[in-house]
């Protein structure tokens, strides 16, 4: 593996970040669930760490592979990397082999193919530790390297590059010695490049190789190659029997009555819809007419595949899989079944359709192609299907079995004589399947909307929408690559509000082909508005919405419920409870199993609680949401946010610090079993990262449908997480949003809450003006509401206001005042940080006397407490106090008791301060070594935090560190990144700063 700039090549330190940025590569653009991660990383059991230690090292390669033109982004069941095609060598070459195959056999598709191949550079992955996780990825890799080998050489072959077809397999025999379809292709292709003995002398190897070493006789075709040979026929294989394409769909004309009727449209639309239609009765199989013996009309052999699509796009994995088990069939074996499953215009006809042509050579027998019109009001009957099938394989109407067992059978004896390959679109279920199973030697492939699992052996497929880059190809594709690139940012925005789908991309761009003077903007501008998008995506017969409504028309009770319901939520994963919510009953498993299986609800991955999770596509969801009764959707609304800020408010209450929440007194309207958020809150900060967007989402539709008291309500319970990870971006978000919607319906309490949430993240920010007009409003409104608690809270952020501007004075002031407060009401918490704040006053003022007598009653009381939190920050300050009375050793041990409560608590920006704080101090007495590690890793925190201000002081401590150290050209570039920083902070303002 090799991580290269265009001028350099980036190195990867450590075995473990190579592990992890390989196995991201394996799939990239796409996510890969944490727990996959953590089996890679730690092969023989992960440490009760590895899920922080993994933020770790994914952190640590984001700054890597800045350069590299990649970027990981975290989810919340994992992480995705995402990366351009051009520049991931496994991604192009699968993007290479997807354009041969669309060029087919010309000049054109070898060029694709050669540089392909020339990407490889030996076994994939080889100088990392292997994992079983890559197992699969790895195994279709090399084998889809097999594949586009054996094309060039097809390629070559068919464009008449005989002796470079030959040396190609000469040396793909070198690493398949016993393959013999690639023996067969150097024998014909030696006898018709004119080397007539060296195809002789060839059969003559493999045949002693096969009888010597493995003791059985060469396969019929190898032998059937070489009796070409010695009978000097250089015909194609099956040229004279096999029909052309025309000759084909003739044949199975009147084998597919209603043909295409149900399928996914656009790129999941039947593309040969008119190929099969009619009826049994005047079709070219002579129904009825010209019989043999038992009713045998001695018709042609049936090839009733639908076209290809011309502009298929992508789906190289997908390709791979389907036909290597489509051409992997014995005649005397069990019949090879692929099952391909996805939601409504995802593309399943399609990819079948292509895998089908792309193997029917192995097939010379024929093709059948039945829709089950799965989607349909009434599937298909399995008695009909098999009637229309043994029509085609010639048998008269007159003549077929009166029941579905006896033309099953039939059916099953007519295909064991010549195996063919059977298209079964648009499955109902498996029972309907069953009975249009062959007996043997065929291969079947199934489509369908419903996960059909229940077939022994069964390869299953499940197909998703395309990755950005195959999108943004297949809409190229359609409307031109010109005229695509000219306004690349709207395609991206109309690809974005298609959500990738292949059905709304092949609408989407079915409408600007048609009106060529169209800005791509424009259709841009109308998609965007979510109430009138699927109105849109529409295009002749082709839509989305009829598309879904086939699927979500069939939904019933509590799955239509709960699928509708479930609209209402944002794009955001949610875990299975929401369900339990939306319906306002516990144990919906079933329910959310059958939107499932249904492929209306998509199984997203398990998130680091093991907790499975769930999502609607994008189209989907707005489909759902036109189906919701207004009060009644509110109603299922309130419970999911009522679940959230209950689940918020359990957690909440098990972090290090909970001091500046301040959440509404009444009962939440829906939560879940006690029993149950125990479980999903064991881990406080787990559970709040695996929920951090859907949290914030939450607050977003909460506030945007007048559910104000939610809305505050769940953004005051995430302060003291947002707190502790220095998430201000999210803190201020989701407080605005609450803010407007509390004023919106005249909830002062809910005011005054968010108004002191967004004070305190402008303190944080060195926004002091804003943050003292937006505390001062606060302190007004608890006062009017009588809410002594709010309002002490408000004059402790306006005193902390006062102290970073430097009026020490006046701070004091604040925090006596509020010392008073939480006196009053009892509120030893609260009693705890104002003695720490005021003796914290002290310190700055150099009253050591004050500022020791404060500090150590705010210890006692912290401890009194439990609230080790609290120990800690306190610890920090007294800490400092004994280096003001240069007391090292005091100044260390209080330091490092802090360091130490921060770290089990899993604090790190606390942390990052207790380390900078000893580190400086170690440093100074002579412990330069360790002072020097302690003040890196500190810095490394306040990089990844975003907290400039840290930051700036731990380079500021290093320079004058190396300085001393007679280190003066490391110092020097030291104190000039400080004054830099500095000067940035003036200029730019916002930088996290915890109090």
């Amino acid at each position: 593996m090799q991580v290269l700039t265009p001028d350099r090549s980036l190195r990867i330190g450590g075995t473990k970040p190579r592990l992890l940025l390989a196995t991201l590569l394996l799939e990239a653009n796409q996510v890969v669930g944490s727990d996959t991660l953590i089996e890679v990383l730690w092969a023989a059991g992960p440490p009760s760490s590895a899920t922080a230690n993994l933020r770790t090292y994914v952190s640590s390669l984001r700054g890597v592979l800045g350069t590299a033109g990649a970027r990981i982004a975290a989810h919340p069941s994992g992480y995705a990397i995402e990366v351009p095609v051009e520049r991931l060598d496994l991604l192009l070459f699968e993007d290479l082999v997807a354009r041969a195959r669309a060029d087919g056999r010309t000049e054109a598709g070898a060029a694709h193919l050669r540089e392909a191949l020339a990407l490889w550079r030996g076994e994939p992955l080889g100088d990392l530790p292997a994992s079983p996780a890559w197992d699969h990825r790895l195994r279709a890799l090399t084998q889809a390297r097999l594949a586009a080998a054996e094309e060039l050489v097809a390629t070559k072959l068919a464009t008449g590059e005989h002796a470079s077809a030959i040396d190609d397999l000469r040396g793909l025999i070198g690493e398949h010695p016993y393959r013999e379809d690639l023996w067969q292709q150097l024998i014909l292709a030696l006898h018709r490049g004119g080397r007539r003995a060296e195809a002789l002398h060839a059969y003559t190897e493999i045949r002693r190789q096969l009888v010597d070493e493995l003791g059985i006789e060469p396969g019929q075709e190898l032998r059937e190659a070489h009796a070409r040979v010695l009978a000097e026929d250089f015909e194609e294989p099956g040229a004279a029997s096999r029909p052309d394409a025309n000759a084909g769909a003739g044949a199975g004309a009147g084998s597919g009555a209603g043909a295409g009727a149900g399928t996914d449209p656009g790129t999941d639309t039947d593309p040969g819809a008119s190929a099969g239609a009619g009826t049994g009765g005047g079709s070219g199989m002579g129904a009825g007419g010209g019989a043999g013996a038992g009713g045998w009309t001695g018709a042609p052999p049936p090839y009733q595949l639908p076209a290809d699509i011309p502009d298929f796009t992508g789906r190289a994995a997908a390709v791979t899989a389907l036909t290597e088990a489509l051409a992997t069939h014995h005649p005397d074996g069990p019949p090879s079944i692929a099952v391909v499953v996805g939601p409504p215009g995802v593309g399943k006809t399609a990819l079948a359709v292509h895998c089908a042509h792309a193997v029917r050579p192995g097939y010379p027998a024929g093709q059948l192609h039945l829709c089950l019109g799965g989607t349909d009001p009434s599937p298909a009957d399995p008695a009909e299907l098999l009637a229309e099938a043994l029509r085609a394989l010639g048998v008269a109407a007159a003549a077929l079995p009166p029941t579905l067992r006896e033309r099953s059978a039939l059916y099953r004896s007519l295909l064991a004589e010549r195996p063919m390959l059977v298209l079964l679109d648009d499955a109902a279920d498996t029972a309907q399947v069953r009975a249009l199973l062959p007996g043997n030697g065929c291969a079947v492939l199934i489509t369908s909307r419903r996960r059909i699992t229940e077939l022994p052996g069964a390869l299953l497929l499940e197909l998703d929408v395309l990755p950005p880059g195959e999108a943004e190809q297949l809409l190229g594709r359609i409307i031109g690559p010109e005229r695509l690139a000219a306004d690349r940012q709207a395609a991206l925005d109309i690809l974005a509000c298609c959500g990738h789908l292949p059905l709304a991309i092949r609408i989407a761009g079915a409408r600007l082909a048609g009106r060529p003077g169209w800005p791509l903007a424009v259709f841009q501008r109308r998609l965007a508005d979510e109430s009138s998008r699927l109105d849109e995506l529409r295009a002749g017969d082709l839509e989305v919405r009829g598309s879904l409504e086939r699927s979500t028309g069939r939904l019933t009770g509590e799955a239509a419920a709960a699928f509708h319901a479930l609209g209402l939520l944002g794009p955001a994963s949610v875990p299975g409870w929401v369900a339990d919510a939306v319906l306002g009953r516990p144990r919906t498993e079933a329910v959310v199993d059958s939107l499932v299986d249904a492929s209306l609800l998509r199984l997203a991955g398990t998130d680091a609680l093991g907790q499975p999770r769930y999502q609607l596509h994008d189209l989907m969801r707005a489909q759902a949401r036109q189906h919701v009764a207004g009060e009644e959707g509110r109603r299922a609304l309130a419970r999911v946010v009522g679940g959230w800020t209950s689940a918020a408010g359990h957690a909440m209450t098990r972090l290090p610090t909970t001091l500046f929440s301040l959440t509404p007194g009444e009962p939440v309207s829906w939560s879940l079993p006690g029993e149950t958020l125990a479980q999903l809150t064991a881990d406080p900060l787990s559970w709040f990262e695996a929920e951090r967007e859907s949290l914030v989402e939450a607050v977003r539709l909460a506030a945007g449908t007048g559910l104000a008291a939610s809305a505050w309500g769940l953004a005051g319970a995430l302060v003291p997480y947002f707190d502790l990870h220095c998430l201000l971006d999210e803190w201020q978000l989701t407080h605005s949003l609450a803010l407007d919607s509390a004023r919106a319906a005249g909830d002062r309490r809910g005011e005054a809450a968010m108004l002191r949430g967004l004070g305190q993240v402008c303190l944080y920010q060195d926004r002091y003006a804003e943050a003292g007009d937006m505390l001062r409003r606060a302190c007004a409104l608890f006062r009017e509401l009588g809410d002594t608690r709010g309002e002490a809270i408000s004059i402790c952020g306006l005193g902390a206001v006062s102290q970073f501007s430097g009026d020490h004075l006046r701070a004091l002031g604040s925090f006596r005042r509020a010392l008073a407060m939480f006196l009053t009401i009892g509120d030893r918490g609260g009693e705890a940080y104002a003695r720490q704040a005021i003796g914290r006053i002290h310190l700055s003022l150099r009253d050591v006397r004050q500022a020791s007598r404060w500090l150590a009653e705010a210890l006692r009381l912290a401890r009194d407490l439990g609230d080790t939190h609290r120990e800690g920050c306190v610890s920090m300050h007294l800490g400092r106090l004994h280096d003001m009375k240069a007391e090292a050793g005091e100044a260390m041990r209080f330091q490092g008791r802090a360091l130490d409560i921060f770290e089990r608590l899993g604090d790190r920006h606390c942390g990052a301060y207790a380390m900078q704080s000893l580190g400086g101090l170690q440093a100074a007495n002579g412990e330069r070594s360790e002072g020097s590690d302690r003040l890196q890793a500190s810095l490394a925190i306040f990089q990844q935090l975003g907290d400039r201000s840290g930051e700036a002081a731990a380079f500021q401590t290093l320079g004058e560190l190396y300085r001393s150290a007679g280190r003066t050209a490391l110092a020097s570039h030291y104190l000039h990144r400080a004054v830099e920083l500095r000067r940035e902070l003036d200029d730019a303002g916002p930088s996290p700063r915890r109090v």
